[in-house]
């Protein structure tokens, strides 16, 4: 009898979840509601910040910040190419030109390169915490008091992760989260939060995702239905209150992966000096990438590549003419991503490496 398949990620279900939705569904209140003040209010706490407005994907909780920085066409934002390209997408939604940026030894923006491309008209920077990994945010923060920019984090993979003991999401003026299935907090479908300490910014947000609307009736500007469900609410406060065993499973199944793929020609995921990793992805990198996932697909293993396309070679932003990153573009042809999430067992991580090992071995 073969295998079970073993799934990239393995999102939880389970009779608390279900119970939870049904007691929201039986409120009969379903848009911004008790639940979802509740989970913002939740959010804002566990970040340490004093606002949290959610909304329907990480990419719009991006670019409401992006339009409460008072972002206008014509403004240059840095951003890493290696990134989701929703990230460089509310950019362009905002009306803004991406700036892309090489990734450093972390697989995060290099904060030289990014300095070393600030002109008269860059306005910003949104740095992503990618993979779990924070970022440089001493080497940022050092970029954005030189030349006088604003930070609006990317934390979309990395609910919970820290820098120094203070967890990413409360550096910049606002950061933006996103709760897609396979996060280390989901809702059971799309959604997202963005986080500031600034109430102006808040309250901009809190207009702008329900038709710009100051009341019932009243529309103080153009916005749009960026609104959260009260269902989705209840999952996503299940979920955070799981958050920290959740990711102390992660980084568990993670230090198991570094122990039995250790000595192998396979570069490992690190993690930065004073930085709190919380593998929203188990990340390698292999010249023979092609090759190594064949093998394990055979073998009822999912693999993944996040992300096989940098950001500045991509057809919707190519008429940016964006120069080479060479960095980047070697990472992209390498990176391959490994099964990992709370949901997975100690045996199926070690399925996953003995298959590895034997790839190596052959």
């Amino acid at each position: 009898m073969s295998a079970a398949p073993i799934p990239l990620s393995r999102p939880a279900v389970d009779d608390e979840l279900k119970q939870a939705v049904l007691a929201a569904m039986d409120s009969r209140q379903w848009i911004l509601g008790p639940e979802c003040r509740a989970f913002e209010s939740d959010l804002a706490k566990y970040l340490g910040v004093n606002h949290a407005v959610l909304t329907n994907s990480g990419t719009a909780a991006l670019w409401m910040g992006l339009e409460a920085l008072g972002v206008k066409a014509g403004d240059e934002i840095l951003v890493p190419s290696h990134t989701a390209f929703p990230t460089i997408e509310a950019i362009c939604f905002a009306e803004a030109t991406p700036v892309f940026v090489d990734v450093d030894a972390w697989y995060g923006m290099d904060a030289a390169d990014a300095a070393a491309k600030v002109t008269p008209r860059t306005v910003g920077v949104v740095p992503v915490h990618i993979y779990g990994q924070p970022v440089d945010v001493t080497a940022v923060r050092d970029l954005t008091t030189r030349f006088g920019l604003w930070t609006l984090e990317d934390c979309c993979q990395a609910h919970g992760a820290a820098w120094g003991g203070r967890r990413v999401g409360s550096f910049g003026r606002a950061a933006a989260f996103s709760f897609y299935p396979s996060k280390n907090v989901t809702v059971m479908g799309d959604g997202g939060v963005l986080v500031t300490d600034d109430g102006e910014i808040a309250a901009r947000t809190r207009r702008l995702r329900d038709h710009g609307r100051l009341n019932k009736d009243v529309h103080a500007e153009v916005g749009f239905n960026l609104r959260f469900n009260e269902l989705q609410a209840a999952v996503g406060r299940v979920g955070l209150r799981r958050l920290d065993a959740m990711n102390d499973r992660r980084r568990a199944l993670a230090a198991r992966y570094h122990h039995t793929l250790a000595g192998l020609p396979l570069a490992l995921p690190g993690e930065r000096p004073h930085a709190h990793h919380v593998y929203h992805l188990f990340v390698v990198r292999t010249d023979r990438r092609g090759a190594l996932a064949a093998w394990l697909k055979d073998r009822g293993i999912q693999t993944g590549i996040h992300y096989p396309v940098p950001g500045h070679r991509q057809p919707a932003v190519e008429s940016l003419g964006a120069p080479a990153l060479p960095r980047t573009e070697r990472l992209v042809d390498e990176i391959l991503t490994l099964p990992l999430s709370p949901g997975h067992t100690e045996e199926e991580i070690d399925r996953v490496a003995a298959a590895v090992r034997a790839f190596f071995s052959r």
